[in-house]
């Protein structure tokens, strides 16, 4: 019966993979500068040897390059990948260290094309018709010797020394009640971005919109984000772009907005069903109280009198009384009370980017931390952009693909177990294809030679 399972021609492995190797071949081929390098490797090569390296969990180029050199590895790779020529780890870095990352950009919107064509997508619509959009900044290199050109940098003022970062505005869409996320391109945060954290994500955050309602210019999304966006200017742009939001405020960053609300006289505005100020609580199955107030048409701040946002405020409660969340948002969306718990679900949902993205690619066999090549201009970003490819391609498979889902629905984890195995067959066997591949682990290597035919 698992045999009968079909791949979805554009949302299985190989669909992906095909659609992610058209893009590349349409990447020119760097200038070689000084270095000499032949061009006998095509950059389309490079990439896709880069790609399944975070694709196929090897832990470093090293274990990649050791590895790779075996017959029926090097045989798989070609398989697997499309791949004419398998590049060397050193040859790798020093082509892909001269790629712009923006070069990598239509990968990512080809394979969201193919998401929307087939229809998978939609499940993550929210709230009025609109996905919930989130994004946060996240380092992925860190040095005090090694750098490039493009790092930011952070001058120590108790020794005088300086540090070297590359970091990352990551972006996806999620759904609170899916444990898959959709990553998008992510933005690099570049060296002019600013000295501190908050000028640095801001003008990320700002490019990163622009590019996404340019490739995306009718996709209805709520943007999901931090108190550190609660600001006139940035909302003002939001409404520019035809979005909507949800953003945490905080009493110490939105001191006008808190005190108008806790001046505002709840005790006589009880909430009716439609009615757009109030309070109310429910209790769920479990026993949990789940408490909210809310005011429509509020001020953000002194400074932009004209900008008026709706005010929620929620705790959620265990049966003994303890506190188990508090937070407050503002957001462009009327409340009431029929729509305020899937408002404080979306807001609660950004912790998405963090756990089910960032924690994801830490911990769960993706070595983002690990520096894979740091290189003299683009190297360490674009295999941060590849590793998020990778993990798209997981991500989508994870959500549509029944050979893969199955596979896990056996291996249980991610981490411990799918990858190992998938790495398992890779290197002991000869793979004609990915659907061979998902069948082998499926059913397990005594069926696995009749697996050997499939395409």
């Amino acid at each position: 019966m698992v045999a009968r399972i079909e791949e979805k021609k554009y949302l299985s492995a190989k669909g992906l993979i095909n659609t992610v190797r058209r893009v590349f071949e349409k990447v020119k081929e760097p200038f070689k500068g000084n270095q000499g390098l032949s061009k006998e490797i095509s950059i389309t090569d490079c990439l896709m040897a880069g790609l399944a390296v975070f694709k196929l969990k090897f832990s470093s180029l090293l274990q990649f390059e050791d590895e790779k050199k075996d017959d029926h590895i090097h045989q798989n790779l070609k398989n697997l990948f499309s791949l004419l020529r398998v590049p060397c780890d050193t040859y790798m870095r020093e082509r892909l260290d001269e790629v712009d990352p923006a070069l990598l950009r239509p990968a990512f919107t080809s394979i969201f094309r193919s998401l929307q064509r087939g229809k998978e997508l939609e499940k993550f619509v929210y709230l009025e018709g609109k996905y919930l959009l989130l994004n946060d900044g996240t380092g992925f290199f860190s040095s005090k010797k090694v750098h490039c050109k493009n790092c930011c940098e952070k001058h120590h003022r108790k020794d005088g020394s300086i540090s070297y970062y590359h970091q990352m505005l990551g972006v996806a869409i999620a759904h609170p009640d899916f444990k898959e996320v959709i990553p998008l391109c992510p933005e690099p945060i570049m060296k002019e971005d600013g000295a501190t954290k908050n000028d640095c994500e801001r003008n990320a955050s700002e490019r990163m919109l622009k590019d996404f309602r340019r490739e995306h210019p009718h996709l209805s999304v709520i943007l999901v984000e931090d108190a550190l966006s609660a600001n006139g200017p940035h909302l003002k742009l939001l409404k520019e772009l035809n979005m909507s939001f949800i953003t945490v405020v905080k009493p110490d960053g939105n001191k006008f907005l808190f005190e108008w609300v806790e001046s505002f006289d709840w005790g006589k505005h009880l909430s009716k069903r439609q009615e757009s100020q109030g309070e109310f609580s429910f209790t769920d199955e479990q026993g949990n109280t789940h408490r909210f107030r809310f005011v429509n048409q509020v001020p953000l701040n002194d400074s932009h009198n004209d900008l008026k946002i709706n005010f929620i405020e929620y705790w959620e409660s265990n049966r003994k009384e303890e506190l188990l969340y508090h937070n407050s948002w503002g957001t462009d969306i009327k409340i009431t009370q029929e729509n305020a718990y899937a408002i404080a679900r979306g807001g609660r949902a950004r912790w998405h980017i963090e756990n089910e993205t960032f924690n994801t690619l830490k911990n769960q066999g993706y070595h983002f931390e690990h520096n894979f090549g740091h290189g003299y201009k683009y190297l360490s970003t674009v295999f941060a952009m590849l590793m998020m490819l990778a993990f798209l391609i997981d991500q989508i498979e994870q959500l549509s693909c029944g050979l893969f889902q199955e596979a896990l629905k056996k291996l249980k984890s991610k981490k411990s177990r799918l990858w190992r195995k998938m790495r398992g067959f890779f290197e002991f066997h000869n793979i004609p294809s990915w659907k061979a591949l998902y069948l082998g682990i499926i059913q397990g290597t005594g069926h696995y030679a009749q697996n050997l035919n499939t395409s």
